[in-house]
């Protein structure tokens, strides 16, 4: 499995999207735009292959919300779109299925209260969807795809001590393949990053990004302390940890080593290959909901909001979890995680803990998978239908590296 991959060699054959990326998946997505319409939309995708399904659960107005929406639904790995309102919502689904149309993708939409009810939007939504499907391969335009087309996101999340001793650290070599070969690396949960301000500011490419990375910490621990709550949980103590600083050294090394070019906030794409830092907390606002990542789901829906083809989630104690859009690649350090769990983890990094890997070694071995992956190979939780997501209520202002840009709205 230690093949090496270089910048060059092909991979697969991806599909090139009109904007110049590049998927690994051609999927209809079916997006609903109040809680209201879920059923519909869930029934409409049931038992259609090749076909998800994300929403907003709120009925009122919400830019942050609708940003990721329209993120996700233009996502590389995205060929489709068919949106699904109630009919009352802020949210309106033929803005969204107007901004997919103009990325050069399929997409249609309509409302529930206007289509007969329940049973007549569930068989007019799977009509819809297997003419988006029809119409997705049609347009699909195949090319080569190689590891500099790449961007690959991380979180970590129910850790344990070996979280930050093996899954994480063979992650941040492999970050370090992917940077070298002109790929892009995203890592986030700057809330897990607590005590390592300076650590993180040392690392950053250019002084431009070291005062993004220093402004986002600080905004950080003013949340957790205005919430009252660090990103520490008692599995993680049972796990081993002791402190949330302990715990952030841990998550930290899924960074690897090389500089970190700057920090992308949520739906906003890297401007440019390298490894980023994504900044997922609260802007200061007069009305917060809940805590910055409210579970796992939410971060990894995050880090596909930045076009990250293919996820990676670090988990010491186990997850039973997926992800919607990019296929989620489960990690553990554990050996007694990886045997309970075998049939929902991707990947036992313990071998680095015996000592019967080295980092190098287990690296490549996660870098074959990851390719396998991007051929086609399901992930475990493709393979278990498991694409959880969450969007929820929360205030961020527009992402700053799109300079001139506006955001965009659906409402």
């Amino acid at each position: 499995m230690n093949d090496p991959i270089t910048t060059s060699e092909v991979i697969s054959q991806g599909y090139l999207r009109p904007d110049g990326r590049k998927g690994i998946r051609n999927l209809v997505l079916v997006v609903y735009t109040v809680e209201c319409a879920k059923h519909v939309a869930h029934a409409i995708q049931a038992n259609e292959p090749d076909t998800q399904v994300i929403g907003f659960p709120g009925c009122y107005d919400n830019e942050y919300a609708i940003r990721l929406i329209l993120a996700l639904a233009r996502h590389p790995n995205v060929g489709a779109v068919l949106c699904v309102g109630l009919g009352c919502e802020y949210t309106q689904p033929e803005r969204i299925a107007q901004k997919v149309q103009e990325s050069g993708r399929p997409a249609e939409w309509f409302f529930i209260q206007q289509s007969g009810g329940t049973a007549t939007s569930i068989e007019k939504g799977k009509r819809l969807v297997a003419e988006l499907h029809a119409e997705a391969q049609r347009r699909a335009v195949r090319a080569p795809f190689l590891l500099s087309d790449l961007t690959i996101g991380c979180e970590c999340g129910g850790s344990d001590f070996t979280s930050g001793l093996a899954g994480n650290p063979v992650v941040g070599r492999l970050f370090d393949t992917l940077v070298d070969a002109g790929g892009t690396a995203v890592f986030e949960e700057i809330v897990e990053l607590i005590g390592l301000r300076d650590v993180m500011v040392q690392r950053a490419a250019t002084a431009e990004a070291a005062n993004q990375i220093g402004a986002s910490y600080d905004k950080t621990m003013e949340y957790c302390r205005s919430v009252r709550q660090f990103s520490v949980s008692p599995g993680n103590f049972a796990g081993g940890l002791t402190t949330i600083e302990e715990k952030s050294l841990g998550a930290f090394s899924k960074s690897g080593s090389r500089p970190i070019q700057g920090v992308v906030r949520v739906a906003e794409r890297p401007p440019n290959p390298g490894l980023w830092l994504l900044d997922s907390v609260p802007d200061p606002h007069f009305m917060q909901f809940g805590y910055t990542n409210p579970n796992d789901t939410e971060g990894i829906v995050d880090l596909v909001a930045t076009g990250a083809q293919v996820v990676l989630f670090v988990t010491g104690r186990g997850s039973v979890i997926g992800g919607p859009i990019a296929p989620l690649v489960k990690i553990t350090g554990n050996a007694e995680t990886y045997r309970n769990l075998q049939g929902d983890m991707d990947f036992d990094a313990s071998g680095v803990l015996r000592g019967n890997q080295s980092l190098e070694q287990a690296s490549n071995d996660l870098l074959s998978l990851v390719k396998q992956i991007v051929n086609g190979c399901p992930s475990k939780p493709e393979l278990l239908g498991h694409h959880e997501y969450i969007i929820v209520y929360k205030h961020q202002s527009t992402p700053t590296l799109q300079r001139g840009c506006r955001a965009e709205s659906a409402s």
